[in-house]
């Protein structure tokens, strides 16, 4: 996490490793690797809606690679949240607004560049999380 720094010697704190911003205010990462699971034996119609072994596999496999990717995002996100509030605090300590609503209109555009409409829906989310963290 460029310019998020561990603190607590990099130890995990009730599952979630602790850092704090370059300002040193406590922020929330990715929750901590627990390692490896072990693959879920796939059950066709009951887990999956699958109606054979063999697709109840590959659904149980990509779920893992999204419950991974979740991880990820949710992560990143979390790491938005802290970049965004020294943004805040810096243009408040400058005299300046805590929301800069050009910018907003800035990302929520290219977020719907790259998503379509749904796309606004998410930068309107992700805008609302990293507002007010100040």
């Amino acid at each position: 996490m460029s310019g998020v720094q561990a603190v607590n010697g990099g130890k995990a704190v009730h599952g979630v490793q602790a850092v704090t911003d370059p300002t040193g205010t406590p922020v929330t990462a990715a929750p901590a690797a627990k390692g490896p699971a072990a693959p879920a034996k796939p059950r066709a119609t009951t887990d999956t809606g699958a109606r054979t072994e063999a697709a109840a596999g590959v659904i149980t496999d990509a779920r893992a690679r999204i419950d991974d990717l979740d991880g990820r995002i949710i992560g990143l996100v979390q790491e938005r949240m802290a970049v965004s509030a020294v943004i805040q605090r810096e243009r408040i300590g400058s005299g300046g607004r805590r929301v800069n609503l050009s910018r907003e209109m800035q990302i929520l555009e290219h977020y719907r560049g790259q998503l379509g409409r749904p796309g606004t829906a998410l930068a309107m989310t992700l805008l609302e999380l990293c507002r007010g963290r100040v």
